[in-house]
């Protein structure tokens, strides 16, 4: 039963550093990975995630979605069989409140016109 043996993941922070490498069940999801990235997120690290919302994974290349599970996350081409997956962290700037109340003010301002 090669696909239910656990994956040893890492996470790749953006100042270089890792959370990890730990064992994950394949069916693990990718929500469930940010929640334990969350939970770990180095103190000394500034301006970290506040919500798992604040945080994208990528792995290969691609961003993974939190309803897939990390079995359906994997890109087999090029992992080594045994081997570290490490993926990508970023973590989404936080929003100022003069973007916020732009983005309102552009949404209110917003055209409706329909045309026959």
């Amino acid at each position: 039963m090669a696909g239910k043996e656990p994956i040893e993941v890492k996470f790749r922070l953006s100042d270089g550093s890792d959370i990890g490498p730990n064992k994950y069940d394949p069916s693990t999801s990718v929500f469930s990975l940010k929640e334990t990235i969350l939970s770990r997120w180095p103190q000394e690290i500034g301006t970290g995630p506040r919500t798992v919302s604040d945080l994208k994974l990528i792995n290969a290349g691609k961003i993974l979605e939190n309803n897939r599970t990390l079995a359906e996350s994997r890109v087999p081409i090029g992992e080594v069989p045994g081997g570290v997956i490490t993926m990508h962290v970023v973590v989404r700037p936080p929003q100022s409140d003069n973007e916020k109340t732009g983005k309102a003010a552009r949404e209110k301002n917003r055209c409706t016109c329909t045309i026959l």
